[in-house]
C-alpha cells in the first residue's frame, strides 16, 4: 500500500490514499490560524471510529440485527511529553433499533475490540482503551 502527502503551504498537507481519495490535513496552531482541515491526530481518532464501526456494522448484518442508527463516541487523552501519543481512549458504542439482543450487541463490540479493528490494535500499543455500549429504543 502506498500513499502520497503533498505540502500545500503553511502547515497544510494533502494526502492521497491508495484508493484515490484526498484528505487535507492542517493543524490548528493558534486561535488566529484557521485550519483548512483536521489535524493528523484527529484523523487517527476518526480512523479508529471508522475501523471499529465497519467491523460492528458488518457483524450486526451477519447477526441480522435490526439496527436503525449507530454511532461511536470517542474521547482521548494524549501524553504530556513528546511524541504526545494517545495514552487513554474511551469509546462508547450507541446503538438504536428494534428488538436488539444485548448479548449480540455486546458480542459485536467485543469482537471489534478484541480481534478485528487493526487501528485499535495499533493504538493499544500506547493507550489504555475502555469501552462500553448503550442500546437505545
Amino acid at each position: 500500500m502506498t500513499t502520497t502527502v503533498q505540502w500545500k503551504g503553511n502547515m497544510a498537507f494533502e494526502g492521497k490514499t491508495p484508493s484515490g481519495h484526498k484528505i487535507l490535513l492542517d493543524p490548528t496552531l493558534n486561535e488566529e490560524y484557521q485550519a483548512k482541515g483536521p489535524s493528523p491526530m484527529e484523523v487517527v481518532l476518526v480512523a479508529l471510529g471508522g475501523c471499529s464501526g465497519i467491523d460492528v456494522v458488518s457483524i450486526f448484518e451477519k447477526m441480522r440485527l435490526d439496527v436503525t442508527d449507530f454511532k461511536i463516541e470517542i474521547e482521548a487523552a494524549r501524553a504530556d511529553e513528546h511524541p504526545k501519543v494517545y495514552n487513554k481512549i474511551k469509546m462508547v458504542y450507541r446503538v438504536w433499533g428494534e428488538n436488539l439482543s444485548e448479548d449480540r450487541v455486546k458480542r459485536a463490540v467485543d469482537l471489534t475490540q478484541e480481534k478485528y479493528c487493526s487501528v485499535l490494535h495499533m493504538l493499544n500499543k500506547t493507550a489504555s482503551v475502555e469501552y462500553s455500549y448503550q442500546i437505545n429504543p
